[in-house]
């Protein structure tokens, strides 16, 4: 791995392109082929890379070290006839869509096919993602310790054995990163709302929600500790979490919100 693997990346749309990136910054790729209608994003490395308009383009050359699927799940079906040859040829593939379960895999690129899934998330394109990864029953030790380090180049990474824990994964942090942006914008809009002027309470929200987590990075003990800490015996942060946590507040809204993107992600696997 000294020289680096030889990549086969289908879609190079932003998460794709994120994770090319970071694979380059970490010295990871040896070749890379990488199809795309639309090419590889402006400002992307294009040194050991090589674009082609077609995923049927990237049959016939030598077996990658790994085939990355990036496209998006509703039109995972339209790339299975070009994985198949390289999957046929020993060329594990990894999956980063939402809902498609490796038996959607195996079933259309055969039994022998090792395949893998993962699931990142938007903050891999500042290499701050978390990535939680599956491996089918066919996939090598080899092929697990190759993932691993494709997806820990963007982040943190952390291995399941059950597959049926990808969908709650996918509506936790997968789309995590959304909930956090609405809670930027909330914050804002509230801000706002009690007289501050717009562009002033976004910086304030912002430089808020990058400051809790950087010391929750900093600080290791519980969520619940670290809020409790801002939480003074009747006093402001009291009022405003009393209103955020009655029993139809932001706990039950999450739960809900989670429950409902688990239900997509479980649709998106039945080919919805």
């Amino acid at each position: 791995m000294g020289a680096g693997a030889r990549l086969a990346l289908i879609g190079c749309g932003k998460m794709g392109g994120a994770l090319l990136a970071g694979w380059q910054a970490a010295g990871l790729v040896g070749e890379a082929l990488v199809a795309d209608p639309a090419g590889l994003p402006p400002g992307l490395d294009a040194g050991a890379v090589t674009p082609v308009d077609d995923p049927a383009a990237l049959a016939g050359g030598p077996t990658p070290d790994m085939v990355v699927l990036a496209v998006k799940p509703q039109v995972m079906a339209n790339v299975m006839p070009a994985v198949a040859p390289l999957a046929a040829a020993g060329a594990p593939v990894l999956s980063i869509a939402a809902g498609l379960s490796l038996d959607w895999f195996q079933t259309r690129l055969g039994p022998d096919a090792r395949v893998l899934r993962a699931m990142p998330n938007t903050p891999a394109a500042v290499g701050r993602g978390v990535t939680v990864l599956v491996a089918g029953k066919t996939a090598l030790d080899a092929d697990k310790a190759l993932a691993g380090r494709l997806m820990a180049a963007v982040g943190q990474i952390e291995w399941i054995d059950d597959e049926r824990l990808m969908d709650p994964v996918t509506a936790l942090s997968g789309g995590g990163p959304a909930y956090v942006f609405l809670l930027m914008e909330a914050l804002a809009a509230a801000g706002t709302a009690a007289g501050l002027a717009p562009d002033q309470a976004m910086r304030l929200a912002r430089q808020t929600v990058i400051g809790a987590a950087a010391l929750a990075e900093a600080d290791d003990r519980p969520a619940a500790v670290l809020r409790q800490n801002v939480t003074s015996p009747r006093g402001t942060t009291e009022a405003a979490l009393d209103v955020l946590m009655a029993p139809d507040a932001v706990p039950d809204l999450f739960r809900r919100a989670v429950a409902a993107a688990v239900a997509r992600a479980e649709a998106l696997g039945g080919g919805d």
